[in-house]
């Protein structure tokens, strides 16, 4: 903030503007005048005017001056601090709020303190397809009663706000459903099995009680949009740049852009948002990346073209932001909603990580997904604060785990490739070939070595996967010499099992490496000094040092199909299907060929 200078005029100026006043008509002599004359300290003045006359014509002008001065002064002050209370109010009164969790039993979760006692913050970000005004119904989509959650990202900022995960939520996620009830609408739903974008119409309380339930990630706020409040968002940034590899024309949700590089403001950029049916195979999943890329693209866009400097652009973005949203109770005023911008604006962009949850298809219902056993190791990297990407900007080990097919409850199929850390040596081909499902739990006896320094952790960690099903015959030791990293080392033909042990407490697959035995090896090294999961916090604010985070490693391979992009990439065009995902007069095409079949309707944008 830059500081304002006052600049306080000196004696000579003064004086020279004095000395420079025309000589008025002197007042009769005598009198009052010469008395005020005569009590100053001054050389008598002349008996028909002169300086004493002047002085005395003087004086009242000069006080008069300073009041107007004072009354102008006063004036500015309070028209400009009745325009701010007037902005701050008026603003304060767009917000709308509700409560955080509607569930029936249970909260939304307790984020995890850091070594110096800070705490992550999880913001869940809804957008929802409610057209309950005439200006959303005048928008598009079909207009009625209910809601739907056509966007569900949980928003992760770290503890030390170095780095931030966007994860998205398939809308089409078929999921086990808590029971909710809506205290607003008085209105309640029982437990049953359903896509999750259902529950917002029981309210956004009901959305975070089924994302806390689906992924156990603590939900500490959440934020939803209207159809309204992207249109008008998006021209308060002056627009926000996509990129599209090929015509694209969405008959659905009305898109039609050129290949290229584009600016979408209001109408656009909310068809551009909606559109599912335009990118990818045609799903949910190619509307998530295309998100993505946009909001990537919007945050660029504030940080770079001055927006956050401009009060008239600000002002213009709180005003269409405050009015499109609905937030929970703890953030439903002004400085409770700039304290968070101000943390979300300390993330470098190229360590904002976007990522989609792993997911399948249903197997009762192609057109939906069920979430991916594998999306558990990208829960854990968010609900332990494991950053997807190093300080440099580059991919972690983390993010390798995160973004890895290998389920971390049963090793069902082999992990997907990475590239090995520098530290350890890498399985050989034919180990990785021989490597398959693991045994069932109760046959894989861990012997677990400690190697953190830290006494009595072997003991532990054995315990608590004994608890976790692991064979009764799992021991513990005291490893020779001290170890700087935690790893699981196998004898021949088991890596399935090390592989499954790895999972189970949290390690990476980067870690699983040939060994001499017995066995299977659990090595605890001075980068986890407390907790059964590597990773975790430890308990309490005056707890031992928080565990270090995996070894960097390349993850590129293991990050390929995944999806996940930072924000600062600004590359990459959004894929235009190549599937019949469209249809014009009854006819089925991809979106490419629609957009050449329909001349008469207008682009979207230039």
């Amino acid at each position: 903030m830059s500081e304002t200078q006052v600049d306080t005029p000196g004696p000579g100026p003064r004086r020279r503007a004095r000395a420079a006043q025309p000589q008025l008509p002197a007042p009769r002599a005598g009198g009052r005048a010469a008395a005020r004359a005569g009590s100053r300290s001054e050389p008598p003045a002349p008996p028909t005017g002169g300086r004493a006359a002047a002085r005395k014509s003087m004086k009242k002008p000069k006080r008069k001056g300073l009041r107007i001065l004072a009354y102008t002064t006063a004036g500015l002050v309070l028209v400009t601090a009745g325009t701010f209370g007037y902005v701050y109010e008026e603003l304060n009164g767009n917000i709308k709020h509700s409560a955080l969790f509607a569930g029936t039993s249970g909260d939304a979760g307790h984020e995890k303190p850091d070594a110096f006692g800070r705490t992550p913050i999880n913001i869940l970000v809804i957008g929802s397809d409610a057209r309950d005004n005439a200006a959303d119904c005048q928008i598009g989509g079909d207009c009625g009663p209910g809601a739907n959650a056509d966007v569900e990202m949980v928003l992760h900022v770290s503890a030390d706000r170095s780095n931030a995960t966007v994860m998205s939520v398939p809308r089409d996620t078929v999921a086990d459903l808590p029971a909710c009830t809506d205290t607003e609408n008085h209105t309640s739903m029982k437990a049953h099995r359903d896509m999750i974008n259902s529950t917002l119409d029981y309210g956004p309380g009901c959305t975070v009680a089924a994302v806390h339930q689906l992924t156990g990630i603590p939900i500490d706020h959440f934020m939803m949009v209207d159809f309204t409040g992207v249109v008008q968002m998006s021209d308060a940034v002056g627009g926000v740049p996509v990129c599209v590899d090929n015509n694209v024309y969405d008959p659905y949700s009305h898109l039609k852009l050129k290949k290229g590089n584009h600016t979408l403001q209001g109408m656009a950029a909310l068809e551009f948002v909606r559109t599912r049916h335009g990118f990818g195979d045609g799903g949910d999943v190619g509307r998530t990346v295309a998100q993505h890329m946009f909001l990537s693209s919007m945050v660029r866009q504030l940080k770079s073209a001055g927006t956050l400097t401009n009060p008239a652009a600000v002002l213009s973005l709180a005003n269409a932001a405050t009015k499109a949203l609905t937030v929970d109770n703890g953030l439903s005023g002004i400085p409770q909603l700039v304290g968070l911008a101000d943390d979300l604006n300390k993330v470098p962009t190229d360590r904002i990580t976007m990522t989609t949850m792993q997911n399948d298809p249903d197997p009762t219902n192609t057109q939906r997904v069920v979430v991916d056993p594998a999306a558990k190791n990208l829960f854990s990297a968010m609900i332990n604060d494991q950053s997807l990407t190093t300080g440099d900007g580059s991919k972690s080990s983390a993010a390798a785990q995160a973004t890895s097919t290998a389920n971390p409850d049963t090793s069902s199929a082999a992990p997907a490739p990475a590239a090995p850390a520098a530290p350890a040596a890498p399985a050989s081909s034919a180990a990785a070939a021989g490597a398959g499902a693991g045994a069932p739990k109760k046959e894989i006896a861990v012997h677990v070595k400690n190697g953190s320094g830290v006494a009595g952790r072997a003991g532990d960690l054995a315990e608590a996967l004994k608890t976790a099903g692991y064979s009764s015959l799992t021991s513990a030791t005291n490893a020779t010499v001290s170890a700087a990293v935690s790893e699981v080392t196998y004898t021949a033909g088991r890596e399935g099992d090390a592989q499954e042990v790895a999972a189970s407490v949290g390690l990476p697959s980067s870690a699983v490496r040939p060994g001499d035995g017995p066995g299977i090896t659990l090595v605890i090294g001075k980068d986890w000094t407390a907790g059964s999961t590597f990773g975790a916090a430890p308990a309490g604010a005056g707890g031992a040092a928080s565990p270090a985070a995996p070894a960097p490693v390349n993850t590129q391979a293991a990050l390929s199909n995944s999806e996940a992009q930072t924000a600062d990439d600004s590359s990459k065009c959004a894929q235009v299907s190549t599937q019949d995902t469209v249809q014009i007069n009854n006819i089925g095409m991809n979106p490419t060929k629609a957009y050449d079949r329909s001349p008469s309707v207008p682009d979207s944008a230039p």
